[in-house]
């Protein structure tokens, strides 16, 4: 009686899973030498399931896989694509593209030629231990959901302005994309995102890009552990929402640390940002919580405008800025919460009672401040007397000032950095 129900459930309650139950388990390993249209001689024979295994030498791209499969490189194992289109495209669900050293795309940006495409159709694809070098995009998740690229060395193109090159991962609607361990270097941006949305990016380095992670239209995702290094910014968070950017480091970007345009309901926190022109940069950006963060050594620690002014800022810690704070506006902004301020260390201040917090309020700018930021011709008069007397009656006399940051309950030692954070883990 058993073979006769496995035979009635087969054909009358779940016939795709009895062919992909078949499908495995004749599925074959098929190698293929490197020699001129063997592989695609390969691809023309395989069918679903199949393994295809590059052995060492170059391949001859560019090819398309249109059914699950996997295919794997042996040490040294390469796929040129002629400088043609896409070196591997992707056009089904459940493949693996593994091991294998890809280059030689096409150059149009209309056609996004790139060193691994996944197509809408390629749900589920795993891109794992490649290597992809001198692609105009190293690898496009188009519209792939549930997409896997991990461990991936990703070197762009030198050539022309940034401008004008590939990004390392471009995501374009690809929920629940996966990119994490990757090594993105030169070329455009190192993840570009756009019009997408739970998706998580995590662990990567991106170093000698225009933005290591550009953000367009994409909500509800996370950026976790990554690090940039070198790049003008760091983490370019613009026009989304219910971002979770935590645990990141930026170390010597040029212009920004963390930039959030038009960015709502985004939790930042933990985050290390160290050597930029400007830590933090905030433009019409609100409701966004910016906690347990360190930033140190800017030009400006954090400079908000437009409107930027429903954050919740608390226990970050500004260390060495040339200038901790720039906003210029008239209303009061307490930076504390939950009776917890931030650490500042041009702050000198007194804990008598030991409870970590200092005795008295900070106030990182004074009535100058806003006028050399708002008529930078003043700066002629910075050593003038009269200024020191304006600067010296403020400080007698708090009630002057215009408006501006407070932190009425500064921290009195600054929080762990992330580095000490990873070396306190077992």
């Amino acid at each position: 009686m058993l073979p006769r129900v496995r035979k009635y459930t087969c054909m009358a309650v779940a016939p795709l899973l009895c062919a992909v139950a078949a499908a495995d388990a004749w599925s074959r390993d098929l190698f293929v030498p490197a020699s001129p249209d063997a592989l695609q001689i390969t691809i023309d024979k395989a069918g679903p399931g199949d393994v295809i295994r590059l052995g060492a030498g170059k391949h001859t791209g560019p090819i398309v896989l249109k059914f699950p499969m996997s295919i794997e490189g042996e040490p040294g194992a390469a796929i040129d694509g002629g400088k043609t289109g896409s070196v591997i495209t992707v056009d089904a669900p459940d493949v693996t593209v593994s091991g294998i050293t890809i280059t030689g795309s096409g150059s149009s940006h209309e056609a996004r030629d790139s060193g691994i495409k996944l197509t809408r159709k390629a749900l589920r694809a795993s891109v794992t231990d490649n290597r992809l070098e001198g692609n105009l995009v190293g690898i496009d998740i188009r519209g792939a959901k549930d997409a896997l690229a991990k461990a991936n060395t990703i070197i762009g193109r030198r050539g022309h302005r940034v401008n004008q090159r590939g990004n390392g991962i471009y995501v374009w609607n690809a929920p629940g994309a996966i990119v994490e361990d990757n090594d993105v270097r030169y070329g455009r941006d190192g993840i570009f995102v756009n019009t997408s949305r739970k998706n998580i990016f995590r662990n990567n380095t991106f170093r000698d890009l225009r933005f290591a992670v550009h953000y367009m239209y994409a909500n509800k995702s996370e950026v976790s552990g990554n690090i940039s290094r070198g790049n003008h910014i760091g983490y370019a968070l613009m026009f989304s929402k219910d971002l979770v950017i935590r645990d990141n480091i930026s170390d010597g970007d040029r212009d920004h640390g963390i930039m959030l345009n038009y960015a709502n309901k985004a939790q930042v926190k933990g985050n290390h940002v160290n050597g930029a022109h400007k830590c933090v940069f905030i433009y019409n950006a609100n409701k966004n919580t910016i906690s347990g963060n360190r930033f140190e050594r800017c030009g400006i620690g954090i400079h908000f405008t437009a409107g930027s002014e429903r954050n919740r800022m608390s226990e970050n810690a500004f260390i060495g800025n040339r200038t901790q704070v720039k906003y210029v506006g008239s209303r009061w902004l307490d930076w504390s919460a939950d009776g917890r301020g931030n650490y500042w260390s041009d702050h000198v201040a007194y804990d008598i009672n030991g409870d970590g917090l200092a005795d008295s309020a900070y106030r990182p700018n004074d009535v100058m401040d806003n006028i050399l930021w708002s008529q930078p011709a003043t700066r002629l008069l910075l050593g003038s007397p009269a200024v020191q007397l304006i600067r010296w009656t403020q400080s007698r006399f708090p009630a002057l000032f215009p408006g501006g940051v407070i932190d009425t309950k500064p921290l009195i030692r600054p929080i762990a950095g992330l580095r000490e954070r990873r070396k306190d883990q077992p």
